[in-house]
């Protein structure tokens, strides 16, 4: 009994020894290597930055600047990381339209109807909180990404 016990912990210890090192390799590539030629720039990371907060600055969704860098935790940058910006650097193509918001509808509901992301409406017109919109307010309807 007491030989079959130590014949499983060294068996644990051997697989422990052999898989740790698989854990320790390099990172995996960035999933595709920035595109110098369609514009963009590199970018450093301040205090208090977050991929939705950049993104907004230069008008690039977030998930984009994400892909762009290869990154493993989206939710994860920290200050003095430098990322990659593809096409930012403006807030896109103007205003394709205008809507006038009438009682009951939602950032999301008007999006869908225009075929635009919500995030981009807001952008346009510098609502930061997605959840307020009033009857009557003109919104600026961007054009696509």
């Amino acid at each position: 009994m007491r030989r079959k016990v130590l014949l499983i912990v060294g068996l644990v210890l051997l697989l422990q020894a052999l898989w740790v090192p698989a854990t320790l390799a390099a990172p995996p590539a960035p999933r595709y290597a920035p595109d110098w030629g369609s514009g963009g720039f590199w970018y450093t990371v301040q205090w208090g930055d977050s991929l939705s907060s950049i993104g907004w600055r230069y008008g690039v969704n977030p998930w984009t600047i994400c892909s762009a860098n290869g990154l493993y935790n989206c939710n994860y940058i920290y200050a003095g990381q430098r990322l990659w910006i593809p096409g930012g650097g403006g807030s896109g193509a103007g205003c394709v339209a205008y809507h006038t918001v009438m009682w009951g509808q939602t950032l999301s509901g008007i999006a869908g109807w225009y075929g635009v992301s919500s995030w981009r409406i807001a952008q346009a017109n510098g609502i930061y909180n997605m959840n307020h919109i009033r009857a009557g307010q003109v919104l600026c309807i961007p054009g696509w990404w």
